[in-house]
């Protein structure tokens, strides 16, 4: 599987990487097979946090015993320093790791959001702590909803994060102020050696009435090949990886479309874009 440089980590992550919401409720066996399945694909990168169900606990075994392999990355979706301190030291206990690689402040989606947590006070203070301290050794940012690019363009600008990790596929393309404002936050990330993360490249659209099929939130493209035309849109971006689908049915889809990652050209891209405005938006 192709990997790519994490911004000034100088970490080479897979273009997939593992998303703990896909293990929101699951037994540990279960989860021990999908991470055989995650590792014998190559990837290198985890992603969790508290807030997705038993998925810090689950992971936490293979961490013991693995954690030279993977780039670790945790998220905090406390604002204050003290409540997201606490919360750092519970997920060390519950992954049974010392450091973490990536330590984030997580699903920014409001201006407020973003003020509390760089204010005097937030959680900010505990990210730069952490650093400090050698609990992590790098920061970041996630979030999600279609402020997300002008929020997070400010946020590079107030502190020198990392890593960012926001929402991007061609249904989110075709909205116009949404795509001008992804690509102008790619090209500063990249101006300043950023690394950037993609959550949401499989979203096909919201649930509404149907029969949620899947433990998403949304409703996920769920044939192989929509979502290899999903990954091939979201990795012709400028970015580093993407977070895989919060269900473990789609996984092995967007590993496999992962591992078989083509580039697309200007007019395939417009193409997706193109039908991507049929598309109803999640946010």
């Amino acid at each position: 599987m192709e990997k790519r440089e994490l911004g000034r980590t100088g970490h080479f992550s897979s273009v997939a990487i593992f998303g703990g919401a896909a293990f929101w409720d699951i037994t540990q066996s279960m989860a021990n097979q999908v991470l055989e399945q995650v590792l014998a694909a190559g990837v290198n990168h985890i992603d969790v946090a508290p807030s997705y169900g038993v998925a810090e606990e689950r992971v936490g075994p293979w961490l013991k015993r693995e954690r030279q392999r993977f780039f670790l990355g945790c998220k905090t979706m406390e604002r204050s320093a003290e409540a997201a301190w606490n919360e750092m030291q519970a997920s060390l206990k519950r992954l049974q790791v010392e450091q973490f690689d990536l330590y984030q402040i997580h699903a920014i989606t409001t201006q407020e959001e973003l003020d509390a947590a760089m204010s005097n006070g937030g959680a900010i203070e505990t990210l730069a702590k952490a650093r400090e301290e050698g609990i992590t050794r790098y920061l970041g940012i996630t979030g999600h909803g279609m402020q997300s690019p002008a929020l997070f363009l400010q946020a590079i600008q107030r502190f020198d994060f990392d890593t960012v990790m926001f929402p991007l596929n061609y249904g989110l393309f075709a909205q116009d102020e949404y795509r001008m404002g992804a690509l102008e936050l790619l090209k500063e990330c990249k101006a300043r050696r950023i690394g950037t993360m993609i959550i949401k490249s499989v979203t096909r659209g919201p649930w509404n009435e149907r029969p949620k099929t899947h433990t998403t939130w949304y409703e996920p493209f769920h044939t192989l090949q929509s979502i290899q035309e999903s990954v091939n849109f979201v990795l012709s971006q400028d970015v580093t990886g993407l977070c895989m689908a919060g269900d473990i049915t789609v996984i092995p889809m967007v590993l496999q479309a992962c591992e078989h990652f083509t580039p697309l050209s200007e007019d395939e891209q417009n193409a997706l874009i193109e039908r991507g405005k049929a598309m109803e938006m999640i946010f």
